[in-house]
């Protein structure tokens, strides 16, 4: 099973050899057609499947109708065939490179790439701050509205949602060592507890899984949220991966493109308005707006088409403090969303810069999680359904107005944040709700000057004698802690007319995983040191959230190297023997100068594109490790 977190890709075109010179009276040379193999071969994602395993893929059709008869072609040609969504024009495979070569001579097929996936973002008195608590007492709470939030369920029987949970659907992805989330435990499942967080596939070591999606919802359109009368749309498009070289831990959830496609289709189909779609989630991080690229096509489309229908997609920019969005928040027609804190200032965690278009409230925001309780987290994961839920305030306001123009207002009534990013003036505003809807005067900007989050402190340096364990299990996670325990201050919540009793639970401001700021660059040797335990300087927590940024970010690792832990990176690194090894660890060293704060990924990009080739030759990996080694001096 090899899965990819969302990533970059390029189209490379083949140049047509002509049929002959040219005469006078025939003056456009005629190209001879390319061999069928050519054009497959053009049709397919480079480096898909090139580690020699199987891999799960989307083969993109002509149209809807051939989805069966490809299917079963490929069926017949035995190729898994492991999802025919029905009405789709794509189909989900997981084939060798030689069997999706095949597949892809078939005329019917427009292109195949990986099916990639999305990590939720990650998650640690916000109603005030955003004049929300004004627009309550106006009457304004997001009745006849709804928000869906696409993530990883929702505890149902939860006091913060009441009867307002109005449709629910499961898209989940499956697979050899993946586990579907729906309740009936296929790949898809529609109607009432479809995407019931609460089921025993969300359980892991008596902590639940799935708890991301009812704190997500909570904010958006829960009790103690924005729009404490919309209603809640949610659909659980996550599913459990059960690897530790994949997930860093035995389990964890991931989001396939698949399964977020059909959500995608799933709301533009409703007949209730829905004010807003709500994405906490992400992949990797982009310094431009990426709407050209392979992911953005596929993606935009869909969001053009909610747009149309008079629902926004309110996207997390990310939390790696980061000068961009991460995918899919960088596509210009979705809302991006950045954190702030309660004292209006850019959260240290939070991306930022002109892919930014709003920033709300991420840090120690109070919410519902399963079990009936709530607890406190921190991320671009909070702040984004803040936005999703002062959507359905300003629909409900104004039924007849346009949502692009709804969501132009956030933006030029929100109070201004002015500060620098990839080295110009950036103006981003922060969600400011009651100005809004009263049409108030823009609040004085506020200068900002972005500041990283602390590192942890260095570790007890000393030499160690033996490599790392491929999956040591004493790492320490990165992620938040899923117990609710008992706050003595929780963010004050605004009076409604419906009441609740809920068991308070204690602030767990979650570590969030960033790039560093030392943007030092260090060759091999020194990263050898550094990742080989307990003979550095850089925590091994640090060192595994490196990994983690890489992985998003990069094909090479841990698609083809599966250096997913810091063991397999320390043999990564050493391991200069061939000329492929040669420029893995070469392009290891430059991502991990990357993740510690340097900035550029062009050279690495193109150096990649030559470790993807199915044959490279040794002088093409002997130019491209050349090349990668003059960015980390």
């Amino acid at each position: 099973m090899r899965l990819r977190h969302l990533i970059v890709c390029s189209t490379v075109l083949a140049v047509l050899p002509l049929a002959g010179p040219a005469y006078a009276d025939d003056p456009t040379p005629t190209p001879t057609p390319a061999p069928s193999s050519t054009i497959a071969q053009d049709k397919v994602e480079d480096g898909l499947a090139a580690d020699g395993g199987a891999e799960r893929a989307i083969v993109e059709l002509t149209e809807p109708a051939q989805n069966e008869p490809v299917a079963s072609q490929a069926a017949a040609e035995s190729v898994d065939v492991l999802l025919r969504p029905q009405n789709q024009s794509f189909m989900v495979v997981e084939g060798t490179a030689e069997e999706l070569a095949k597949l892809a001579e078939d005329p019917r097929v427009t292109s195949i790439h990986r099916d990639r996936t999305y990590t939720p973002a990650d998650v640690s008195p916000s109603l005030k701050l955003i004049g929300a608590d004004q627009a309550h007492a106006k009457g304004f709470t997001g009745t006849g509205q709804a928000v869906a939030v696409l993530d990883t369920g929702i505890d149902r029987d939860h006091p913060w949602f009441g009867n307002r949970i109005v449709a629910e659907a499961c898209f989940s992805a499956v697979e050899s060592g993946v586990e579907s989330l729906c309740p009936n435990g296929q790949p898809e499942q529609i109607g009432a507890g479809a995407a019931d967080a609460m089921t025993a596939k969300c359980l892991a070591g008596g902590a639940n899984l799935c708890d991301h999606g009812t704190h997500v919802a909570g904010i958006a359109a829960g009790t103690g949220g924005v729009a404490p009368g919309a209603g809640i749309v949610a659909v659980q498009v996550f599913s459990r991966v059960n690897d530790e070289d994949v997930c860093g831990e035995p389990s964890c959830l991931l989001a396939f493109e698949s399964s977020l496609r059909l959500a995608m289709d799933y709301v533009a189909g409703l007949t209730q308005p829905v004010a807003a779609v709500n994405l906490s989630l992400g992949g990797m991080v982009s310094e431009t707006e990426c709407d050209a690229s392979e992911e953005g096509a596929i993606f935009k489309p869909k969001i053009d088409a909610l747009l149309a229908k008079g629902t926004a997609t309110v996207v997390a920019a990310g939390n790696e403090f980061f000068e961009g969005a991460s995918y899919p928040a960088c596509i210009t027609s979705a809302v991006a969303v950045g954190a702030n804190d309660g004292s209006d200032a850019i959260a240290d965690f939070s991306n930022r810069g002109a892919l930014v278009d709003l920033f709300a409230p991420g840090v120690d925001i109070e919410s519902s999680v399963p079990d009936n309780v709530t607890t406190v987290y921190s991320g671009t994961s909070m702040a984004t359904p803040h936005v999703a839920g002062a959507l359905a305030l300003m629909k409900q306001a104004a039924p007849q107005t346009a949502m692009p123009d709804l969501i132009n207002t956030l933006k030029t009534t929100g109070r201004p944040y002015v500060y620098q990013a990839n080295g110009t003036q950036v103006t981003t505003p922060r969600l400011d709700l009651a100005a809004a809807l009263a049409g108030a005067t823009t609040q004085p900007p506020i200068t900002q000057t972005p500041v990283a989050p602390p590192e942890p402190g260095p570790t007890e340096s000393g030499p160690s004698p033996e490599p790392p364990d491929d999956n040591p299990s004493d790492e320490p996670s990165d992620e938040p802690s899923d117990e609710p325990s008992s706050s003595t201050s929780p963010v004050p919540l605004p009076t409604v007319t419906v009441t609740v009793t809920v068991t308070p639970t204690p602030a767990t401001t979650a570590a969030v995983c960033t790039r560093g700021t030392a943007a030092t660059k260090m060759p091999a040797k020194t990263w050898a040191v550094e990742i080989h335990r307990s003979s550095g300087t850089i925590p091994d927590a640090t060192l595994t959230c490196y990994l983690k940024l890489i992985s998003k970010s990069s094909k090479v690792f841990p698609e083809l190297t599966k250096a997913s832990s810091l063991g397999k990176a320390y043999r990564v690194l050493k391991n200069t023997k061939t000329g492929k090894g040669k420029l893995e660890s070469a392009l290891l060293t430059a991502w991990l100068n990357w993740a510690h704060g340097t900035n550029g990924t062009t050279t690495l990009t193109a150096a990649e594109k030559v470790r993807l080739s199915s044959k490279p030759s040794a002088a093409a990996l002997k130019k491209a490790t050349k090349d990668i080694l003059k960015t980390v001096k």
